[in-house]
Order: structure tokens, then C-alpha cells, then sequence
């Protein structure tokens, strides 16, 4: 207990640390200009007394000396009038709201997945554009800065509200996110839009012109018609935020649960319990289950076959959920267990939880002859053709192959988060320190010496160690962030929501016991 203690703590400081924006200095020169910081204008928009799912909070967490905490934008989804939406952000009180490489993942990460769940799209938009000294990893490839513009685009076109409200300068690239709303609310002398500021002005065209005679507020409401609404104050902006939401009219909400939710049995004790802090010993996977699900209650399927993969049906918030979580390294029999529960849950239309402490599936000799390759495969192309929504918590290793099988990123569930004891990596630090070490020794033009192979050992090590931390692994938006374990329950009540009453494929699906 003491050991993932520790590191919940170090979490909370991580994103109380992220929560802060650029710093006293600039938050302090923000707030000098009248304007309210990023998680105040959330807050006031949001449905009193509602969740606020923020999404990657630690993205860029130990990149650019921790200048862009956040990556220089808040993400996450909350209820605005009843109705969950999706809310994008920038702070500007980190390099001004401009946008790094992270900035535009993250973006278009909450892009994706509004347009997978019809939310509408909220832009808080306090942007400065490109972070110029970034360009090239910004502005020119298809998941670059203009990608966000196409989803927002297409979403627009599918009938899913982009509504923006500007607060402060919205420059270049930064213009078209309000531009491309379908509503446009602007704060009057704060709120500007230009393709091109004061300077870019008098460099092209030689004209000299202020930033407000230029793009203001008043001047797009009356004049350009690029803003639909002026706002004396932030605050008046905000409520007509919700007042526009309130009238979107009839949109797709969120379906009640097919029965009343209650809590996991306090028996069972908490879920941060039987958190794997120590991968090489094994973690209690079914005790983990029972802390997550509705009365402790969980029905395991083929209880007796495949063992190293625990499948089974219960209830998250009242919403039926299959789970596969690990309990070892996949083998033959597990694999065909598990592709044969996902076709039953895809038959049945209830929504995958993966719970991945996975070392990968099983090698050697006698794997390879069992066909592991074919039978994993089959895995594999299960969860890769699965209709029904997907969720992937990463409760402990995430290592090799395991990592497709289990749902991970590349496979397309609709949230993966992960636990701070969690790693993520083609194989362990010990496997890869081995594995690279033995090819050394065994290159035919190898003069390599002890000490030389000592220090290639202690340098792969240190390598992956390094790359399967949770911590580096957010701060590249491989995952939505990382929560505490006791949070899962609860995180997952409400992504589930999300996809709660949508319109389900119907078409046949059969099950293949394979």
C-alpha cells in the first residue's frame, strides 16, 4: 500500500503543478487584464455540481524544461444544460495559448473523440497560433495544426455544434478555430480575430493598424460578421455560451442505465489495493474486478479455460460491461478465450473494459509449435473488428505484443488511461537489457569487452526505464492521463455514459468458437 501511495501522491502534486498554467508571473499579468483563468471560464459554463472528465492534463509534462504544462490547453468533457459536451480551451498564461506539437494532438485528440460521441464542440479560444519556433512540427503534415481545422470542418458538416467564444487574440492559424464555428461569441475589448496581426500588416502591406481597429470585437460583430455576438465581459460571454447550448434543440443525450447502479462491496476493500506496483510478482486480478463493478458482482466466463485471462460480465454504474483483464502472460487457450467473449459482447451490444497488466503472449518452443502466433492473431483481429465501444485502463505492464491483444492505443478504444504504477514499452527494462546485451556478444564483429557490454546493459536499462514511465508516456499523448486507481470506477461510469444510446449496428453478428 505504502508503494502506490506514494506515487498517487506524487500524481496529485503532477497535476496540481499542471493546474497553475505558466506560473505566478504570468498568471498574475492574466488576471492585471481583467480576464478569468481557463478552469474558472470551465467552471462557470459547466451545470452546477457536475463532473468535469479533463482529458491528457499532463500532456508535455517534462518537455520544454516544463514551460507548457498541459501543453498549453485544457481538454475534457462536461454537462452544459443537461447536455455533455466537448470543452477545447487554450491558457493563456502558457507562451500565450500558442500551440506545440502536443498543443495539436491533444486538440485533436478531444476533436476525435467529440466526433465519435456527437458531443458539440466548446472553444475557449485565448490563442496565439503556432508557437513559431515549433513550426515544422506544427504547420505542414496531415496531424499538424490544419488537421483540427478539417475535423472541425467535418464535424460541422455532420450536424455536431462548434461553437467558439474569444477572449483574447486569435492570430494566423488561431483565427480559423472561431472562423469556423458555427456561433461566434466575442469579449469586447479583449476578443480579436486576424489572419494577420499589426506587425505581419506592416511587414506585407506597409499599412500601420491597431490590433483592435483591426480584428476587435466590435468590428467583426458589426462590419466583417466574423463574430455572431459581442460580450461587455467574460462573464456575460460565458452565459450566453449556455444560453446558445440550452437552444440547440433536441440533440442525442445520455441513455439512463439499464438498471440502478450500487457500489462495489467495502469487503473487497479499495482498488488502489491490488494495484501491481511490483510488476514481477503477481497482481490479484479478480479482487481488482471486484472493487469496480456494480455490488461487487462479476459473472466470469470459461472461469476454467485460458486462465492467464480473466473474462467475465458485470455492471459499471448500472451499464452492462464485458472485462478482460490479465493474470499472466497470454497463451494459446487464453487468446481463443478471449477473442470468443469479445464476439459475445460484440453479439450482445456490451461495451469492452481491457484491463491490461500484460508481459506479452507467451514464447518458445512449445508456444510456437501450439500455434500462439495464429491464436494470437485471432486475438488480435477480434478486438480490431469489435463494434461495440472499447476502454482500456492500464492497471499494471503494458509490454510487447500484449499491448494489441489487450486494446491498446493503436486498436482505437474510446478512452485509455493509465494508473502512475503503469508502464508502457516493447518489453521490460530486464528483457531488453538481455536481449540487446546477447545480440552484442553474439555479433560476429563484436570486440566488445565486459565493461563495454556493463555499460550497454546499464544504458538499456536506463532507456526504457525512462520511455515506460507513465509520466513520459502522457506527455505524449499516448494515453487520455493518468488517474489514480480508486478513480476507475467512476471515470469509466462516465465514459461509458457517453455511449450510452447511440444507435447500435445491427447487422449479424456471429460468434466463432475458435
Amino acid at each position: 500500500m505504502s508503494g502506490i501511495n506514494a506515487l498517487i501522491d506524487e500524481l496529485r502534486s503532477a497535476h496540481a503543478s499542471a493546474s497553475q498554467g505558466g506560473g505566478e508571473k504570468f498568471r498574475a499579468r492574466h488576471a492585471k487584464r481583467g480576464k478569468l483563468f481557463v478552469r474558472d471560464r470551465i467552471e462557470f459554463i459547466l451545470d452546477p455540481e457536475t463532473a468535469f472528465l479533463e482529458l491528457s492534463p499532463l500532456a508535455a509534462h517534462g518537455l520544454y524544461g516544463d514551460e507548457v504544462p498541459g501543453a498549453g490547453i485544457v481538454t475534457g468533457i462536461g454537462m452544459i444544460h443537461g447536455r455533455p459536451c466537448m470543452i477545447i480551451a487554450n491558457d493563456a498564461t502558457t507562451k500565450g495559448g500558442s500551440f506545440f506539437a502536443e498543443t495539436v494532438r491533444k486538440h485533436s485528440r478531444a476533436q476525435e473523440i467529440a466526433e465519435q460521441h456527437s458531443l458539440p464542440c466548446i472553444y475557449l479560444v485565448d490563442c496565439g497560433g503556432a508557437f513559431l519556433p515549433e513550426q515544422d512540427r506544427v504547420f505542414a503534415d496531415k496531424d499538424h495544426f490544419g488537421g483540427g481545422f478539417w475535423r472541425q470542418c467535418r464535424m460541422s458538416a455532420a450536424g455536431i455544434p462548434q461553437i467558439s467564444v474569444v477572449f483574447g487574440g486569435c492570430t494566423a492559424g488561431g483565427a480559423y478555430i472561431p472562423a469556423l464555428s458555427d456561433q461566434v461569441i466575442m469579449v469586447k475589448g479583449t476578443g480579436r480575430i486576424h489572419l494577420g496581426g499589426p506587425p505581419i500588416v506592416k511587414a506585407a502591406i506597409n499599412e500601420i493598424v491597431d490590433g483592435e481597429t483591426l480584428g476587435g470585437a466590435e468590428m467583426h460583430t458589426s462590419i466583417s460578421g466574423v463574430s455572431d455576438h459581442i460580450a461587455e465581459n467574460e462573464e456575460t460571454a460565458l452565459q450566453k455560451l449556455r444560453e446558445i447550448i440550452a437552444n440547440l434543440g433536441d440533440g442525442r443525450r445520455i441513455a439512463s442505465p439499464a438498471r440502478t447502479s450500487c457500489a462495489p462491496l467495502a469487503a473487497h476493500g479499495e482498488t488502489q489495493d491490488y494495484a501491481p506496483v511490483d510488476l514481477k510478482r503477481p497482481a490479484n486480478m479478480h479482487a481488482l474486478i471486484r472493487t469496480i463493478v456494480d455490488g461487487s458482482e462479476f459473472s466470469e466466463f470459461k472461469p476454467d479455460y485460458g486462465k492467464t485471462l480473466i473474462t467475465g460480465f458485470g455492471h459499471i454504474h448500472g451499464y452492462p460491461v464485458g472485462i478482460l483483464a490479465n493474470d499472466g502472460a497470454l497463451f494459446s487457450e487464453s487468446s481463443v478465450k478471449g477473442a470468443h467473449f469479445i464476439e459475445l459482447c460484440d453479439q450482445r451490444h456490451i461495451p469492452l473494459i481491457f484491463l491490461q497488466n500484460i508481459t506479452g503472449f507467451m514464447v518458445g518452443t512449445e508456444a510456437e509449435r501450439g500455434g500462439i502466433a495464429k491464436h494470437s492473431a485471432k486475438l488480435v483481429y477480434a478486438v480490431s473488428n469489435a463494434r461495440v465501444p472499447k476502454y482500456t485502463i492500464l492497471v499494471g505492464g503494458s509490454y510487447g505484443a500484449g499491448n494489441y491483444g489487450m486494446c491498446g492505443r493503436g486498436f482505437r478504444p474510446r478512452f485509455l488511461f493509465s494508473w502512475p504504477n503503469a508502464r508502457i514499452a516493447t518489453m521490460s527494462p530486464d528483457v531488453a537489457s538481455t536481449v540487446v546485451t546477447d545480440l552484442r556478444r553474439s555479433s560476429l564483429k563484436s570486440s566488445a569487452t565486459e565493461e563495454d557490454i556493463a555499460a550497454l546493459d546499464a544504458t538499456t536499462r536506463a532507456q526504457f526505464e525512462e520511455q515506460s514511465d507513465p509520466y513520459y508516456a502522457t506527455a505524449r499523448l499516448w494515453d487520455d492521463g493518468i488517474i489514480e486507481p480508486n478513480q476507475t470506477r467512476d471515470v469509466l461510469g462516465l465514459c461509458i455514459a457517453l455511449a450510452a444510446g447511440e444507435d447500435q449496428d445491427t447487422g449479424a453478428r456471429p460468434v466463432y468458437r475458435m
